[in-house]
């Protein structure tokens, strides 16, 4: 897979770099041991208080560095990609950051964290320092294991421990709070590919219609395989689980983390989708959706959740510094307000009207353009991207289902109306420009009744908002002649201008406007503009009623 980067040794001391430069004066630091040793610190550090210290392998971000600030981490240590820091590298932050107060020391609970940073802290003990250690192991993927994995559920463990020591608290009671919600966390991740790391051949072990269940924050296989379905099903199998570990407390925070590469529309979709589920009446504050504790470019998402009480409440409601952590919310019910309705104008004047000529005017038209549509497309097809006739096919139909609705004994109402219909119904940019041109024509008509001089206001609102002018190549091409027409030559003579002018189109092999606009001057050459041809055929179907 394709990455970001200059070279594989220096990925994770320029991405620091680049954290600390974009995080603002006074805020963050690094020690003068970098690159060798990799700590980022609280720039307006004064030892004061009890030092929060974590840290990990980079390939996290986030995570660890991006939650250093005032109400969370002091200071955090950091490895190599998926790689555990050094004793060293831990020993130093320690000695960077304590003060008589003493340190926190927050673990996720693999092998090289609990070695490293434990021996770091048996060595600062020794030098006099006082240092606490928390782990936390809050993956329920493998129930029987005895060692389960520290994943997202840690950030918990970050802001509760923060908050508690920023208030000022000693080191005994900051490392119980911590301890406490440590046992506490329950978290499980789901992906549907695995992570690809900067500068290593990438090949993924899962199959076209497989994910993985279970799975942590390094790439590591999950605990099985599962089909590709529905993400309400995945949420489904994921809630059971969680809600099989959790307690009787019934009210939780939930951390909805994004791991790595799920685009924020499918990351709002899963929340959704666990918020709507059995477990969302026990979630009471929500953390994310967001990337907070991420596994590079893995194309996943992991849940967890704390039991809530007072204390953990306003721990997690506090602000703190690090932009990175996303505030907590607090879980409501999606409010709906009453969508506004027209207070005036044509299309509320009154209601539906007949007349046997608009009637027929409008059926007529509608029929042939509907017998067009693949026609149309087919000629979109080398000149756009094909679907012409469909749009002009489904605004067709949307006039004739509402036929029976439509003021047809009021010109002005009846343009406003049309207009509105087509705004809703064609979609793309079509259905946009011919619903500017009715409302404008039927707004011009209501306030001088000239038929000829309200179209040819229409055409100039939906140039104006359009673009487009005689000779780029679209349906103005066929629509502006014939309106000019019609006001000397009669209807017959603007059926006769916009077929003149939807054949001129053929010719034209560069267009000003729309999809063609992209497209070669050989593909274009003798093929008529679809929308040019469809406007030509509706004006011979009024020529034809006359």
């Amino acid at each position: 897979m394709k990455h970001f980067f200059n070279r594989r040794e220096t990925i994770v001391t320029e991405a620091l770099d680049g954290l600390l430069l974009t995080s603002g004066k006074g805020r963050l630091a690094r020690l003068d041991s970098f690159p060798d040793i990799k700590v980022i610190l609280r720039a307006d550090w004064d030892r004061s208080k009890v030092a929060i210290i974590s840290g990990g392998g980079a390939g996290h971000e986030p995570s660890h560095a991006g939650f250093v600030g005032r109400g969370m981490l002091t200071a955090a240590v950091s490895g190599e990609i998926f790689a555990s820091p050094s004793v060293d590298a831990v020993l130093t932050a320690i000695r960077a950051v304590t003060g008589p107060k003493g340190a926190l020391l927050i673990v996720k609970n693999y092998t090289g964290d609990r070695l490293n940073f434990g021996l770091a802290a048996e060595k600062a003990r020794a030098e006099g320092f006082e240092v606490e250690m928390v782990i936390v192991a809050d993956d329920i993927a493998l129930p029987a294991i005895n060692q389960p994995r520290g994943v997202a559920g840690t950030l918990f463990v970050h802001k509760i421990a923060g908050y508690h020591a920023e208030r000022g608290e000693d080191l005994k009671t900051v490392a119980a709070r911590a301890k406490s919600a440590a046992g506490d966390i329950v978290s499980l991740g789901m992906s549907l590919s695995t992570c690809s790391v900067p500068g290593q051949a990438h090949a993924d072990r899962l199959g076209a219609n497989e994910g993985e269940l279970g799975l942590g924050i390094h790439g590591e296989p999950g605990a099985e395989r599962i089909a590709l379905q529905p993400v309400a099903d995945i949420v489904a199998t994921m809630v059971a689980r969680l809600s099989a570990a959790l307690g009787d407390v019934s009210d939780h925070a939930l951390l909805i983390n994004n791991l790595g590469a799920v685009p924020p529309l499918e990351m709002a979709v899963i929340a959704n989708a666990v918020l709507s589920s059995t477990l969302g009446s026990r979630v009471r504050l929500i953390i994310g959706p967001a990337p907070l504790m991420t596994a590079l470019n893995m194309n996943g998402f992991s849940l967890s959740l704390i039991p809530l009480d007072t204390d953990r409440e306003a721990a997690l409601r506090s602000e703190v510094e690090p932009h990175a952590w996303m505030p907590a919310v607090e879980r409501s019910e999606i409010e709906i307000i009453a969508t506004p309705r027209a207070a005036g104008g044509l299309v509320a004047e009154g209601a539906a009207g007949d007349h046997a000529g608009n009637r027929r005017l409008i059926t007529t038209l509608c029929e042939h353009l509907i017998s067009l549509q693949d026609e149309l497309n087919r000629l979109d097809s080398r000149v756009g991207d094909g679907d012409t006739g469909s749009t002009v096919a489904t605004g067709a139909r949307s006039l004739l289902a509402r036929l029976d609705t439509l003021p047809l004994d009021r010109p002005p109402a009846l343009l406003a109306a049309i207009g509105d219909i087509l705004g809703t119904s064609m979609g793309g940019s079509s259905g946009v420009l011919l619903s500017i041109f009715f409302t404008a024509t039927g707004k011009a008509l209501a306030d001088k009744p000239d038929i000829s001089a309200a179209l040819l206001a229409g055409l100039d609102r939906m140039t104006f908002y359009g673009g487009a002018r005689v000779g780029d190549r679209t349906m103005i091409d066929a629509l502006s002649p014939a309106l000019h027409a019609l006001s000397s030559g009669g209807i017959a003579g603007a059926a006769k201008a916009a077929a003149s002018g939807a054949e001129a189109t053929k010719t034209m092999t560069k267009a000003g406007a729309g999809r063609a606009s992209y497209v070669g001057e050989r593909d274009l050459a003798g093929v008529p503009d679809p929308g040019a041809v469809a406007v030509a055929a509706a004006f011979a179907v009024a020529a034809s009623l006359a």
